[in-house]
């Protein structure tokens, strides 16, 4: 059990996860997997990643198992007084709070950060994280990842030139979302520590998906040059794309004219590099698809794992083109401690490496109000009290005594 004071460069803080999905519940993972005492709360219907499968564990699946380790897990129902009686008390003691409700959900419950919390609990950190934001003209409406790949424009410029717009396969602004949350939580604990105030760390999935649009925005809005869709290849950058083996796909990237020349003289027509027509980042760009043919005849004969050693060592960024089972089963990977393993549970493991106070995985994600008793005790109820606001419905134990 991960308990104030903990290991980690977080130990000590206390962090109430009143979110769900994905951009909220990585968030505090996050902080968890950084000492952080994160305490979830799920409703009696639980959070509903459990549901997006498959693949599905025993009232699971592999959605929210990535996302919700190192955590405690109480299991609430908001809607009824005595479940909102034991909010307020967790919110009493937390240092930081996340939660993704519908605009105005906490204020109807009597919780409204500017009206309420902020002035009862001046040190608090409160993290919301919307769709669009609280106000403006899609103020309030959710938002999910696929939406706002579509609005942003990201989806626009993903995919072939001669296809339709393409979702990309991973949740990108959901994530990014809960990696733009941490940051601005860790922005306003570093402030706090200055001032004693807290205050509103405000994330929107919009705000989130408009920040990877980079080079596309600074394009149109300083240059007035709208973006195309450009597939695999890199629409400023050529060559910056796949290439068919006799292997297997394999990218590579040649972002300058010094390791261009490297480049031809690694495929064995260093004669390339003094074309006109690729005689520089910009003429090779405008002859991209000539370029291509030319490279590509040469790498077809090739295979891929060789290929990509060979361009390396000739300093040229290149990298067979893995799916996800290859991809996690690389040795750097394990050497990284990308992916981890704890008593079965195996996830992706910590992305921010700290020298001396590491993260790390201490706890598996567990099953809806493993908790209860535990977190509710914590809070000064007394035994009967607890069974009193279980037997009411206004808190549950283990999950197996909700469905």
């Amino acid at each position: 059990m991960i308990e104030p004071g903990g290991r980690g460069a977080l130990g000590g803080l206390r962090a109430l996860d009143l979110s769900r999905v994905v951009a909220g519940p990585l968030c505090t993972q996050m902080l968890a997997d950084h000492g952080a005492d994160v305490v979830k709360v799920e409703g009696p219907a639980g959070d509903e990643l459990r549901t997006y499968g498959p693949p599905f564990g025993p009232a699971t699946s592999a959605y929210y198992e990535g996302i919700n380790r190192n955590k405690r897990n109480v299991c609430l129902d908001l809607r009824t007084a005595g479940g909102r009686e034991v909010l307020g008390r967790l919110l009493a003691r937390a240092d930081v709070v996340v939660e993704n409700f519908r605009a105005g959900t906490m204020a109807g419950w009597g919780f409204d950060y500017e009206a309420v919390l902020a002035e009862r609990y001046p040190a608090l950190v409160y993290c919301r994280i919307t769709g669009f934001g609280v106000d403006g003209p899609l103020g309030g409406q959710p938002g999910y990842d696929a939406m706002l790949q579509a609005m942003s424009g990201i989806m626009g410029v993903t995919g072939n030139p001669d296809g339709p717009a393409t979702r990309v396969g991973v949740p990108v602004v959901d994530v990014t979302a809960a990696f733009v949350a941490f940051s601005g939580i860790l922005l306003a604990l570093l402030e706090r520590a200055r001032s004693g105030l807290g205050q509103l760390v405000d994330c929107a999935l919009l705000d989130a998906a408009a920040s990877l649009l980079h080079p596309h925005a600074a394009g149109w809005a300083m240059f007035g040059a709208a973006p195309a869709r450009t597939g695999d290849a890199h629409g400023s950058v050529a060559p910056y794309q796949t290439f068919a083996t006799r292997t297997g796909l394999i990218l590579v990237a040649a972002n300058n004219d010094r390791q261009f020349r490297s480049l031809a003289e690694a495929l064995g027509r260093p004669e390339l590099a003094d074309d006109r027509r690729f005689a520089s980042n910009a003429d090779r760009v405008v002859h991209r698809v000539e370029l291509a043919e030319a490279i590509g005849a040469v790498i077809a004969a090739t295979d891929r794992e060789a290929l990509a050693e060979r361009l390396r060592a000739f300093g040229v960024a290149a990298a067979p083109v893995y799916d996800v089972p290859d991809a996690l089963d690389q040795p750097q990977i394990a050497h990284r401690e990308l992916l981890v393993e704890l008593d079965g549970y195996r996830a992706l493991g910590v992305p921010v490496k700290l020298a001396r106070t590491p993260g790390r995985v201490a706890r598996r994600p567990v099953r809806r109000g493993a908790d209860t008793d535990a977190v509710l005790t914590s809070l000064g109820y007394a035994a009967a009290e607890i069974d009193d606001l279980c037997r009411t419905g206004a808190a549950a134990r283990l999950e197996q005594e909700l469905v």
